[in-house]
């Protein structure tokens, strides 16, 4: 089995209201990304909410993937946010996609790709690049959840990354999704018009 996790705990300072409700074709991010992973071969979905819950939560979809946590300590960023996830997981789980909110192009057939990948290969990471840039989702091998837990709060998710090059796939992609994504207002206007 594969999980996937959707984060949407952050502040969204820089944006100014929640990045997981912008709108690209009339749609929220968050039930674009939702609806691309229900599609995808990923077994299960958990959302990761935090600050802003209430006015996503409306946004949610329902659907027998979907799971939806809280992270109490959202302020402390990614990290923690994905821990909170990763706690979730069903028994059974063998790998967990990481899907920030904030990259809304990410393609279905890029998700399979990666679980294919991952199932034929038994990595402890597999890593999307487009152009000879690593991107999103990276899949993680849940061999690696104590790796996980042990990070700092503080520290980022690519530590765990870099720890274990040598037992990492990086997968060359086409698809530019998985390197873009918005932080302003400005950035997501850019990445409208390329959708």
């Amino acid at each position: 089995m594969i999980a996937g996790i959707l984060l949407s705990a952050g502040l969204s300072h820089r944006f100014g209201f929640p990045k997981a409700l912008a709108k690209l074709n009339g749609e929220t991010v968050i039930e674009q990304l939702q609806r691309m992973l229900i599609k995808s071969q990923v077994d299960e979905i958990i959302v990761v909410l935090g600050a802003h819950a209430d006015e996503i939560k409306p946004h949610l979809l329902n659907h027998k993937k979907l799971k939806v946590v809280y992270n109490k300590d959202y302020n402390f960023g990614q990290t923690s946010s994905f821990k909170v996830g990763l706690r979730s997981i069903s028994d059974g789980v063998e790998g967990v996609l990481l899907i920030p909110v904030d990259h809304p192009l990410i393609e279905q057939q890029t998700v399979d790709t990666l679980i294919r990948c991952f199932r034929d290969n038994s990595p402890l990471i597999v890593l999307p690049a487009f152009n000879g840039k690593k991107g999103h989702p990276p899949l993680f091998s849940v061999r690696l959840k104590e790796e996980f837990f042990a990070l700092d709060n503080e520290s980022g998710l690519n530590i765990i990354a870099h720890a274990n090059q040598n037992e990492t796939v990086i997968l060359s992609i086409k698809d530019s999704g998985t390197v873009k994504s918005f932080n302003t207002q400005e950035e997501f206007e850019a990445l409208r018009q390329q959708f």
